[in-house]
């Protein structure tokens, strides 16, 4: 395969996996209701942040993340490594003077957005393309620089007239990626792949150790991930590897960051190395209409709730970054049909079919509309139900019979399956109802005696549940 072949086949299998790496790249970027000022925004960047060496030393957070998986090259094989991440630009807000100069304000309202002091992030590439066998000894290290920068943007008002400047300055950093194999013994030719990325910049803090987070965040890698590609050979699964290979999976240190078989499903030859653990061959769900940038959250919940804030909190949102701004243009302008796509997907199911028997082609049910295989026999019969009567059934406990309008005294530490328990200890409580279930249990419906939304649950059918070992009849019951 000629250099020129395997760049591209390298960057069609990047791209793929690049859907994945870019939702850990933005992970958290900016959180739910976008705005600069929302007190969950102002600490900002929580994943794979790799900070100066002359601050993280005395901090929980780390100057470096260290890669080790298991890989199976085929004689003559390159491995292509990307390095990602986010170079923080912090965005300054002028308002234009009278005499032409500019002050430097809080914010700048404008017809469709209200522009606000934000932390950017531009992203970083840091591509690194060595043949195995060099890895191999003391491997190879390539270390990266990134200028000081600072750009000036206009600001124009919706009659195209200036009226003021967006200023935006990132530091200096500079970092390095070493890269290292060692061949382990065994039968097989598999290889220990070493991958380490550093933040060796130079800053130290203005004020020694005392200079908080936001002072460092300049100078740091934000988002920081690998991808690792063998143009011929494999990688092992760190988390289903062979039977023979898991004592030296067991062996391998991942700091900071955890690795993973990526791209498409069935091949192994990719591996995203990321600061957010995920499982093997992670995806998008198809149904997602756009990136929400917000950890943890729920598509549907989110654009729906988005798409409730406030003109103002939308306009201070689109104002605060333009990765905000389109997620509030997405969920204005998402169709009915893409909102029900984010209700829910089932993805487990799986067609089962059996010969036929000789008790005939049903003999192990027919399947119902979601392919799910029932028995002819219900393991319940729905018909025995009718031999019931909550209201009036009564249970033996301790020699006496209880039903309905029967007081208890309430035991539940039998279990303490739940928290209440701790407040209902010895309180009296009315039974309301016996009931039971499908598998021959017993249970008694209560409300508790003094409690003053007794009526309403009573009404409403919302009782306490316990099993008759659990409580003790009160002498007063007739």
């Amino acid at each position: 395969m000629t250099v020129t072949a395997f760049a591209a086949q390298t960057e069609a299998r990047f791209a793929l996996a690049r859907q994945v790496a870019d939702a850990v790249l933005f992970e958290g970027y900016v959180l739910y209701p976008y705005r600069a000022s929302a007190a969950k925004n102002r600490l900002r960047w929580q994943f794979g942040v790799l900070v100066p060496p002359a601050w993280g030393a005395d901090c929980e957070e780390h100057d470096f993340q260290h890669t080790e998986c298991l890989m199976e090259p085929k004689a003559g094989a390159t491995l292509s490594v990307e390095l990602r991440f986010l170079h923080a630009r912090r965005r300054t807000v002028q308002r234009i003077r009278p005499d032409g100069g500019f002050d430097t304000v809080p914010e700048l309202r404008l017809d469709d957005r209200v522009l606000v002091p934000w932390d950017e992030g531009a992203e970083e590439r840091v591509e690194v393309v060595a043949a195995v066998d060099e890895l191999l000894g003391d491997g190879v290290t390539v270390p990266f620089t990134r200028p000081a920068l600072e750009e000036d943007e206009p600001v124009l008002d919706a009659t195209g007239r200036p009226v003021g400047h967006l200023v935006r300055r990132c530091e200096e950093i500079s970092g390095a990626v070493r890269l290292s194999a060692r061949e382990l013994d065994g039968p097989y030719r598999t290889l220990r792949l070493t991958a380490v990325v550093e933040n060796t910049t130079a800053w130290t803090p203005p004020q020694g150790r005392s200079a908080d987070r936001d002072a460092a965040l300049p100078h740091s890698l934000v988002a920081t991930h690998l991808l690792m590609a063998l143009s011929a050979g494999s990688f092992l699964s760190m988390t289903d590897p062979p039977e023979w290979a898991k004592g030296a999976i067991a062996t391998c240190r991942n700091l900071h960051t955890w690795p993973v078989l990526a791209g498409e499903p069935g091949r192994a030859d990719l591996v995203l190395s990321s600061p957010i653990i995920l499982e093997d061959h992670p995806a998008i769900a198809p149904e997602s209409p756009g990136a929400l940038y917000d950890a943890t959250e729920i598509d549907e919940i989110l654009a729906l709730r988005t798409a409730a804030l406030t003109d103002e909190e939308k306009r201070e949102a689109r104002g605060t970054d333009e990765r905000a701004a389109a997620v509030i243009d997405l969920a204005d302008s998402m169709p009915a049909e893409v909102l029900e796509r984010l209700h829910g997907a089932v993805r487990s199911l799986r067609e089962v079919t059996a010969p036929p028997t000789a008790a005939g082609p049903a003999a192990g049910g027919f399947p119902d509309e979601y392919g799910v295989r029932r028995p002819d026999t219900p393991w319940w019969d729905p018909a025995s139900e009718a031999g019931f009567d909550p209201q009036s059934d009564r249970v033996v406990v301790d020699g006496r019979s209880l039903g309905a309008g029967s007081r208890v005294l309430l035991r539940p530490g039998l279990r303490r399956t739940d928290a209440q328990d701790l407040f209902l200890q010895g309180r009296s409580a009315k039974v309301e109802a016996v009931l039971h279930d499908v598998d021959g249990g017993v249970h008694l419906a209560v409300t508790v005696e003094g409690d003053p939304g007794a009526d309403i649950r009573r009404e409403q059918g919302r009782f306490l549940y316990f099993q008759p070992d659990e409580v003790t009849p009160l002498e007063d019951d007739a």
